[in-house]
C-alpha cells in the first residue's frame, strides 16, 4: 500500500466572494528558517512538482504568514455529508471525515480557506496537503489500525486492535522551554505546530451551539448568584453586555435570549454581525450606542428577551454607559484574547479594516494600540464594577491579556498571575462550583446519518435519562434539551450539546448505542468540549476554581488523555492552548463512535466514567466542597472505584502554626 498525494497538480481553487479570510499572520522567519519551512511543505509533494509549487508556497508564506497549500483545497463548500456517502473500511474512518468536513464548511468555519474553525487561530490541521492525506488515511483505516496525527501531520497508520483508539491526535505540544507565543509563531510558520483549539484540531466542533449552552448556564447562574433570580426564574428585565460575535463562535446573544435576558453585544467585524443575524442568533443591529441602550431599556421594561448587535468597539460602548450613567448588571467579554496580538482583539479608535492593514503592515504599531486599548478597557470596567456591575472573564484570556499589557493592578496577589485576577473567571465563580465540581459538563453528539429525525429521537431519549427533580442543574439541562428544537440551535451537522454529569453521560451514551443497535437511528458520534470537568488544566479558565496550588499543573489533562486511550475511545486528543492561548492550558478530549456493538458498550461503561470522574477527583483533592460531596457519593455507590479523599485542616490551627513558625524563623535569622 502506497499513500501519497498524486503526481498531477489539482486545479487551483476558485475562492468564493464574501467568505471570510484569515488576516496575514506576518512573516517572521530568518532566511534559514524560511528554507526549512519551504522544505517542510514540499515534503508532502512528489518531487516532479516542486519547481512549480515552490514559488506558490513561498508567496503564501510571505503574503499570508503561513503556507496553507491553497492549491490542494477541494473546490466549493466542504459541507458534511451523511456518513454513508464517505469511503472507508471502518465506520470510525467515515465518521471522522464527517466531523472534519463539518469543521471546515462555510456555515461553521471562521476562515474556511485557512482551515480555521473558530477562535481566530483554531485549525483542523496546518495545510491542505495534510487535509488530503488525512482523508486518504481515513478511507484506508481499519479496526486493526490507529492513525497518528501530530500537529496536523498524519504520521501514518500503525497496527493496533479494535479496542484501541482509531485516531490519536496531539497539537502544539511544545517543550517547556519553548512553550510561549513567540516560539510557537515561528514553529507554526515553519509548518511544525498546529493550534488545534481542541474541538477544531480534535475534529469535534459541532458549531456554535456548544458555547451557547455554556454561556446560557453561566448567565442563568450569574443571575441567581448576583441578581437574586429564583431557581425557576430567568433573566427577563435584566441587562447583559459583552463583545465578540465570531471568533469565539458568537453565541452570546442567542444564549442571552434563551436565558430571557436583554443583551447588547459589540462586534467590530460587520461580516460576523451579518452572519449571526442571518442565522437568527441576533435580532437587531445598530451602529448607534444611544439607540442600542434605548432598545435594550424598552425590552427590559417589556420584560421580553432581546438581543442587539452593536457594530462598533466595546470600549466605546462601555465608556458611553459610564458617561450616561447607564447601569449594566452583567458584563463579560468573548473576543479571542488568547490571540490578542494576532487579530483576536481590535483596538479602540481604529476600524476593523485598519486593524487588518496594521496586522499585515505594521505589527508593532498594532500591538501598541492593543495594549493602549486594553488599558482603557480595564479602566472602564473598573469604574462600572465600582458602580455595581458584575464582571466576569469568560475564559478567553481577557484578564491575562490586560495583565500582559502592563496593568499589574489586575493581579489578585499583587505579584503575578498565579492566583488569578481581581475579577473572577466565570469558572471560578459560577461554572466551577455550580457545575464542574459535580461533574456536569458539555456532553455532545452528532447524528452521523445527517437525518434531523435522528436528532429528535436522541433529544427525547436524552430527556428520558434525566431525573429533573434531583438537582436544579438537572432541571436546567432537562429544559435546555426540551427546548433545543424550538431554539433552532443546529448549524452544520445534526448535532446537540447537553450538560451532564458522569453517570448521566454514561447512561445517555449507552442508550444511544442501544438505539443504533436496534436500528432506531443511524450511527452516532459522541464527544465533548475542552471546556469541561477533567479534560483541561487551565489556571485562567477550566481550573480557575482550584486553590491548592495545582492550578498550574497539567497532570489531569494528560491523565485524562492517557486514560481515554487505554480504555479505547475512538478518537483521543491532547492539545496545548485551548481557548486561552499557547502555554496557558493543556487539554485532552475524545470522540466515540456508537455503532451499536457490545464492544462500544464495554468501552462506554469504563471510559465515560473515567473521563469525568478523574476531574471530579482532582477537584475533590483540591478541597472543593461539591466535588468532595460528589466523590464521596461515587465511592459509596460504584463498585471497583475508589477516589482518594482529603482530610481538612482547621484554618485557625494552620494560620496560628504558620505565623508562630515564621515569627521564630525571621527572629532567628
Amino acid at each position: 500500500m502506497e499513500l501519497t498525494l498524486p503526481k498531477e497538480l489539482p486545479t487551483y481553487p476558485i475562492f468564493v466572494e464574501g467568505i471570510r479570510r484569515a488576516p496575514d499572520r506576518g512573516y517572521k522567519l530568518t532566511p534559514e528558517q524560511t528554507e526549512t519551512a519551504l522544505k517542510n511543505a514540499l515534503r508532502y509533494i512528489p518531487q516532479e512538482l516542486h519547481a512549480q509549487l515552490a514559488p506558490e508556497f513561498m508567496e503564501e508564506l510571505l503574503t499570508r504568514g503561513k503556507i496553507y497549500g491553497y492549491r490542494f483545497r477541494p473546490q466549493g463548500d466542504l459541507k458534511a455529508k451523511p456518513i454513508d456517502e464517505y469511503k472507508g473500511k471502518c465506520i470510525e474512518g467515515k465518521a471522522f471525515q464527517v466531523m472534519i468536513d463539518n469543521n471546515l464548511c462555510f456555515d461553521i468555519a471562521l476562515y474556511p480557506y485557512e482551515l480555521v474553525t473558530y477562535g481566530e487561530t483554531g485549525q483542523v490541521c496546518q495545510n491542505w496537503m495534510q487535509y488530503r492525506l488525512i482523508k486518504m488515511y481515513l478511507e484506508e483505516l481499519t479496526q486493526e489500525q490507529t492513525l497518528v496525527v501530530e500537529s496536523g501531520h498524519p504520521l501514518g497508520l500503525f497496527k493496533s486492535k479494535p479496542e484501541a483508539p482509531r485516531v490519536i491526535i496531539t497539537n502544539s505540544m511544545m517543550v517547556g522551554l519553548f512553550d510561549n507565543q513567540k516560539d510557537w509563531d515561528i514553529a507554526a510558520q515553519m509548518g511544525v505546530a498546529n493550534y488545534g483549539q481542541m474541538t477544531a484540531g480534535g475534529w469535534m466542533y459541532i458549531g456554535p451551539q456548544g458555547i451557547v449552552h455554556g454561556t446560557f448556564n453561566t448567565l442563568l447562574n450569574a443571575g441567581r448568584m448576583k441578581l437574586g433570580i429564583p431557581q425557576d426564574g430567568d433573566l427577563r428585565g435584566h441587562l447583559f453586555v459583552s463583545s465578540g460575535l465570531g471568533g469565539m463562535s458568537g453565541a452570546q446573544p442567542k444564549a442571552a435570549e434563551i436565558a430571557g435576558a436583554t443583551a447588547i453585544i459589540a462586534e467590530v467585524d460587520s461580516s460576523r454581525i451579518e452572519t449571526r443575524h442571518r442565522q437568527g442568533w441576533v435580532h437587531y443591529i445598530t451602529e448607534d450606542m444611544g439607540e442600542a441602550f434605548k432598545m435594550a431599556h424598552e425590552a427590559m421594561q417589556r420584560r421580553e428577551p432581546c438581543s442587539i448587535a452593536y457594530h462598533g468597539n466595546i470600549v466605546d460602548l462601555l465608556e458611553y454607559a459610564v458617561a450616561h450613567n447607564i447601569h449594566i448588571e452583567l458584563l463579560s467579554d468573548q473576543t479571542s484574547c488568547h490571540a490578542v496580538y494576532e487579530g483576536g482583539y481590535c483596538p479602540v479608535g481604529i476600524s476593523f479594516a485598519e486593524r487588518t492593514r496594521l496586522l499585515k503592515e505594521d505589527r508593532e504599531e498594532f500591538c501598541r494600540l492593543v495594549d493602549q486599548s486594553l488599558h482603557r478597557h480595564f479602566n472602564v470596567i473598573k469604574e462600572l464594577v465600582a458602580r455595581g456591575t458584575y464582571f466576569f472573564d469568560y475564559g478567553n484570556s481577557f484578564m491575562k491579556a490586560i495583565y500582559d499589557s502592563g496593568v499589574k493592578e489586575i493581579s489578585r496577589n499583587g505579584i503575578d498571575e498565579k492566583n488569578g485576577f481581581i475579577w473572577p473567571s466565570y469558572v471560578e465563580d459560577i461554572m466551577g462550583p455550580e457545575l464542574f465540581d459535580y461533574g456536569y459538563g458539555p456532553f455532545r453528539w452528532v447524528c452521523l446519518s445527517g437525518k434531523h429525525e435522528d436528532l429528535i429521537k436522541t433529544d427525547h431519549a436524552a430527556m428520558a435519562c434525566i431525573d429533573k427533580n434531583r438537582r436544579g442543574q438537572d432541571l436546567d439541562n432537562w429544559i435546555w434539551i426540551r427546548d433545543a428544537e424550538k431554539n433552532n440551535l443546529v448549524v452544520g451537522t445534526q448535532a446537540r450539546i447537553l450538560y451532564q454529569d458522569a453517570v448521566g453521560r454514561m447512561n445517555i451514551a449507552l442508550k444511544f448505542n442501544e438505539m443504533v443497535r436496534n436500528g432506531e437511528v443511524g450511527p452516532i458520534m459522541l464527544g465533548r468540549d475542552h471546556h469541561d470537568v477533567s479534560g483541561t488544566d487551565s489556571p485562567f479558565r477550566e481550573t480557575s476554581n482550584i486553590k491548592d496550588g495545582s492550578n498550574v499543573m497539567a497532570d489531569m489533562a494528560v491523565q485524562c488523555f492517557a486514560g481515554n486511550c487505554a480504555r479505547g475511545m475512538s478518537l483521543v486528543a491532547l492539545h496545548n492552548g485551548g481557548g486561552v492561548g499557547i502555554g496557558k492550558a493543556i487539554n485532552g478530549g475524545f470522540g466515540m463512535v456508537c455503532d451499536g456493538s457490545e464492544r462500544v458498550d464495554r468501552i462506554l461503561r469504563s471510559a465515560m466514567l473515567w473521563d469525568v470522574m478523574g476531574g471530579v477527583a482532582r477537584r475533590s483533592w483540591a478541597r472543593n466542597q461539591h466535588a468532595m460531596e460528589t466523590s464521596e457519593e461515587f465511592n459509596r455507590q460504584m463498585d471497583g472505584y475508589h477516589i482518594t479523599m482529603p482530610y481538612l485542616a482547621d484554618d485557625s490551627l494552620v494560620k496560628e502554626t504558620v505565623n508562630e513558625a515564621l515569627k521564630n524563623y525571621h527572629h532567628n535569622k
